[in-house]
């Protein structure tokens, strides 16, 4: 097993690897001089400092990376998935990785204070490097309130494609996670972790939040029904079989989706009317993640959503 310190610095070459390959050269070199100061441990204030500049002389481009350095960073850290940084937010996380870990209290009070102080888009930098960051344990009540955030791309760097929350938040923050990211309108197929971690209690609370939808003639996202199979009562049964005959296909593929993880002869009764639906299962060609694939592509391709 890899010792955090060994992961601190693998990670660290492939940032460093990834941003000089995009920024001029006296960008590269202002970022190398701070990070040289924040090392030493000598002065905080150069690292908030810093921390607020980096747009102004790094940029705030899409970070470039090839199918060969997404491979790089999952092997470094299972589950990180940098293809949607941009280069502000890799020079921010080289920032705050440089900070000195031997003190894990200082550490962490200093990274709360550039936290509290932090504006949106900072934000999002922190949120997103949490699976990077040394003391993941000692992050969990920082990371929860992310998840409380009522700004969409706050909540998104820590919900999605991060592989912090499924690690080390309690089953209450994680079943947060899921129902808000359906009232923000996140996709739930960007959770890491979304089936590992389906548990009773969320597949109720979702499953009143589509009566809630249902009430107010409002529409259900088929995703909402992937971790409610497993734990399906006759009463969630028969909102299935209300799902599955819905006309529109997507949700009736979800509904059978999620009849297929129920054991009960109830559900299988119910899959056994449609027989197509069973049969591209069976063939692999019907899953979640192909599911997920038809609803972005129908949704992208409408003039407007509706929630």
């Amino acid at each position: 097993m890899i010792s955090t310190i060994e992961k601190t610095i693998s990670i660290t070459d492939l940032l460093q690897n990834w941003l000089q390959r995009q920024v001029t050269e006296s960008g590269w070199t202002w970022l190398d001089q701070k990070r040289t100061q924040i090392k030493s441990g000598d002065n905080t204030r150069v690292f908030f400092t810093a921390f607020s500049s980096v747009p102004r002389y790094i940029g705030k481009n899409n970070l470039e990376l090839t199918p060969f350095d997404l491979k790089a960073a999952s092997a470094v850290r299972l589950g990180w998935f940098p293809g949607h940084w941009t280069v502000d937010q890799v020079a921010r996380t080289l920032l705050v990785l440089d900070l000195p870990q031997d003190n894990a209290t200082q550490y962490l009070r200093t990274l709360e204070q550039v936290f509290s102080a932090a504006d949106v888009g900072e934000l999002v930098a922190l949120y997103q490097a949490l699976p990077l960051l040394p003391f993941p344990e000692l992050l969990q009540k920082r990371a929860a309130e992310g998840v409380r955030s009522n700004i969409t791309a706050v909540f998104n760097a820590i919900a999605l494609l991060n592989p912090y929350p499924v690690e080390c938040l309690d089953d209450l923050a994680w079943n947060q996670i899921v129902l808000k990211a359906l009232f923000v309108g996140s996709p739930l197929h960007l959770i890491q972790g979304l089936d590992q971690r389906a548990n009773p209690e969320l597949a109720r609370m979702l499953v009143d939040y589509a009566h809630e939808r249902w009430a107010a003639k409002r529409l259900v996202s088929p995703e909402l029904w992937r971790t409610v199979g497993k734990f399906a009562d006759a009463a969630i049964i028969a909102d299935l079989e209300q799902v599955i005959a819905d006309p529109d296909p997507v949700q009736q593929a979800a509904a059978t989706l999620a009849l297929s993880d129920c054991p009960l002869t109830q559900a299988q009764v119910i899959q056994a009317k449609y027989p197509h639906l069973q049969a591209l299962i069976q063939a692999g060609e019907l899953t979640w993640n192909s599911l997920a694939c038809s609803e972005e592509l129908r949704v992208n391709n409408q003039p407007s959503a509706t929630n």
